[in-house]
């Protein structure tokens, strides 16, 4: 059974729909005139300021600023860390130049993601905002049959990921297994504090949720960028090699000496995409969840926000793992794989050895317990959607309950289930971008047309 549903997941993640994502993020790139680099200043401004004329009866949940946070939590988790050392150690450093193309393009998927999920929200029963693929896809599609049969389908497979894939069992058990091996502390007693500190917070809804996330994403990830700045600007000569290293290994695979048996161009590709879309979830369809409760006026301004989320999450955290990994020269070792892997690199980069083992571990623990929040608002939107309001309640019991168990539960089978059907929400929403580019492409040109007119006045009354 558990070869079955490896040969799915494999089937799944293959080169078909892994070349649809960046395919999608391409074909996005090209309509929107490479939106990610000339508007990216823009986006990064909008990151921080407040919109004008937004007030307090405007619609949204929450700050745009505190969605992109939410939608981080989600997405900056164990990954980051152990996916980056994976992808290296299976592809080789090429896979890093291969993680930024995918994330490069992600930005464009990332950027319509966001863009779409605030035109098409709607206010449910509550007076929340829900919106994101489930909602573009049938209100969006001018067949609204297919629309909604999509958009179910979708919900469907996020419940499913937040029940037994991102969301919750690889986070979990890194959190139980870094603490255990960091601290000695007894994974029973992980298992009873992770499920009260997930039930405080997730119990609060998407308020309580984002401003967790407001606090511990932006605090984690300047801490860990910190470090791993550190150990390559005091180690800068092997900081150059290693870029040098990643951009040769792109192109002609890498054969190493040593345990590891060097990886060809094929699989530097397949390993840095893959990790990069995992990384970063662009294509997926669950950022645009996060970025639909936002407060905002404008889809584009949202849009050009939600776009940084790619480009925090790939272009700069995982860089930062990816070339301390290979600027160490460990990621060649036989003996080194995944957390054990990252870890030795930072403690053998740091002056003091063992803050580079705390950065790791306290990095994969926050990021874990983010991550786990991020996927429970997730699926509670999915939730909403499928079975109303009523059963949000009924959805988080269950959530709660799957993360008291999830300590003691290391099930291949369900991972390999999870993987299957992380990789099947992105069908429905590639659909519904490729569909849709056209509102896309419309709303991104009357806002760049009315912004430079409203540039012009300003400028005009100085």
């Amino acid at each position: 059974m558990l070869e079955l549903f490896k040969s799915i997941s494999d089937f799944v993640w293959g080169p078909p729909l892994l070349i649809l994502l960046v395919g999608t993020g391409l074909y996005l790139t090209l309509r929107l005139g490479v939106l990610q680099i000339f508007k990216l200043p823009l986006a990064l401004k909008y990151l921080f300021s407040k919109e004008e004329g937004i007030d307090t009866d405007a619609k949204g949940d929450v700050s745009s600023f505190a969605a992109l946070c939410t939608a981080l939590a989600a997405t900056i988790g164990t990954g980051n860390i152990v996916g980056v050392a994976t992808a290296i150690k299976l592809g080789g450093p090429g896979a890093l130049f291969w993680m930024w193309l995918a994330a490069f393009f992600g930005m464009a998927t990332k950027y319509a993601e966001g863009l779409l999920a605030v035109k098409y929200r709607v206010t449910d029963e509550n007076g929340n905002q829900s919106g994101g693929p489930m909602y573009y896809l049938e209100r969006g599609l001018k067949n609204k049959k297919l629309g909604k049969f999509l958009g179910s389908m979708f919900a469907i497979f996020g419940i499913g990921v937040a029940f037994f894939g991102i969301g919750t069992f690889p986070q979990i058990n890194a959190i139980a297994g870094g603490l255990e091996a960091g601290f000695n502390i007894p994974i029973v007693v992980t298992g009873v504090v992770l499920t009260i500190a997930v039930a405080l917070v997730t119990l609060g809804g998407i308020k309580k949720i984002s401003k967790v996330a407001e606090f511990i994403v932006p605090f984690m990830a300047v801490l860990y960028i910190l470090g791993s700045l550190i150990i390559l600007i005091t180690n800068a000569s092997a900081t150059g090699e290693a870029f040098k290293l990643v951009i040769q290994s792109a192109f002609n695979g890498h054969a190493a000496a040593g345990g590891f048996a060097g990886a060809g161009m094929a699989l530097a590709i397949r390993a840095g995409v893959a990790r990069g879309v995992f990384s970063n979830e662009s294509g997926l369809g669950s950022a645009p969840i996060a970025a639909a409760a936002a407060k905002t006026k404008s889809c584009v301004r949202q849009g050009l926000i939600s776009m940084t989320g790619t480009f925090i999450d790939t272009i700069i955290v995982c860089t930062m793992t990816g070339l301390v990994l290979i600027q160490s020269g460990l990621w060649s070792d036989a003996g080194l794989e995944g957390t054990a892997l990252t870890s030795a690199a930072f403690k053998g980069g740091l002056p003091i050895e063992a803050v580079g083992g705390y950065i790791v571990t306290f990095g994969i623990l926050f990021f874990a317990f983010t991550t786990i929040l991020g996927w429970n608002y997730y699926g509670e939107r999915c939730t909403e959607y499928l079975f109303g309001v009523k059963a949000i309640k009924w959805y988080k019991y269950i959530f709660i309950a799957i993360v008291a168990v999830g300590p003691f539960l290391k099930l291949d089978l369900i991972w390999t289930i999870a993987d299957i059907v992380n990789g099947l929400m992105a069908i429905p929403n590639l659909i519904g971008l490729l569909a849709l580019s056209g509102i896309v492409i419309a709303e991104t040109k009357k806002f760049f047309k009315e912004k430079k007119e409203h540039d012009k006045k300003v400028s005009l009354n100085k």
